[in-house]
């Protein structure tokens, strides 16, 4: 069962001029979540915002005997609630909800992982990339953005030992174009009997073409979907999702059935449209 809690700010990070992380002292969701799983945020009292706001569970943190002790978010302000995100200070609560949602799983040796983001779509691979590590599974990190300042935190997966690829629209650092144009590279450049698990979250778009690569490929890829989301419950119907499943379409809530999805499984042409 998901915790409900009034959760202290602990830290607030910038990482640029849109960008930061948030951490929130608390142990009991951070004790239960997995890499892949959300909170349902209240970024501020009253009813305005009215909702809670999905985030993926970016870190777990922990102290110094390595207990969880609370977890982190990345946040871009690019609307009102993650504004205020944006300029919570040490010592402000937040209603936090979680965790939520159906996790990934990571792999074992000797296959590898190779994760793939657009834009805050890297939030949930900290957490991931944590688990592989004790997993003791090779990891790699795709992750592209519009621009160099839109790739961050790359510091939590490098020294972790993780190989980085990276991909910027505008070539300012990295492959020149989008990060699906670097994975097809490494792809096509990987002999298909080194078993390769694909994990991907960002645009859609990006992970559309992700999972075409992966069905080419013949790798397994489960996705991390970001519908809009407004109760996190499975009570609202607003973050449904088109799956085929038996040869026919049909829609899923996202929220309990995902956020991660065998990419496979997903009506492309139809998310985003319902």
């Amino acid at each position: 069962m998901p915790f409900d809690l009034t959760a202290p700010v602990v830290a607030n990070t910038p990482l640029g001029r849109d960008y930061n992380v948030v951490a929130l002292a608390a142990p009991e969701i951070a004790r239960q979540a997995l890499p892949g799983q959300f909170v349902m945020v209240k970024t501020a009292p009253g009813v305005d915002p009215l909702l809670r706001r999905p985030f993926s569970v970016f870190e777990i943190l922990r102290d110094e005997a390595g207990r969880p002790m609370g977890i982190s978010l990345l946040n871009k302000a690019i609307g009102a609630g993650t504004r205020l995100l944006f300029h919570l200070r040490p010592g402000d609560r937040i209603g936090c909800l979680g965790p939520l949602g159906r996790p990934f799983e990571p792999v074992d040796p000797p296959a590898e992982a190779w994760m793939i983001a657009g834009g805050v779509g890297l939030a949930p691979f900290a957490a991931l990339a944590d688990s592989l590590r004790e997993h003791g599974t090779r990891a790699r990190l795709f992750y592209g953005g519009r621009t160099s300042a839109d790739l961050i935190r790359l510091e939590l997966f490098e020294r972790g030992g993780i190989e980085t690829s990276l991909a910027t629209e505008d070539g300012s650092r990295g492959t020149r174009g989008f990060v699906t144009l670097a994975l097809e590279r490494a792809l096509d450049s990987t002999p298909h009997e080194r078993d390769v698990a694909l994990y991907a979250c960002g645009p859609t778009p990006m992970m559309q073409a992700v999972a075409q690569l992966a069905g080419r490929h013949r790798r397994a890829c489960h996705v991390s979907v970001e519908p809009v989301m407004g109760c996190g419950l499975g009570g609202c119907y607003s973050c449904v999702v088109p799956m085929r499943r038996n040869g026919r379409s049909h829609y899923v809530r996202s929220c309990l059935e995902g956020p991660v999805f065998d990419a496979a499984s997903i009506v492309w042409e139809e998310l985003g449209t319902h």
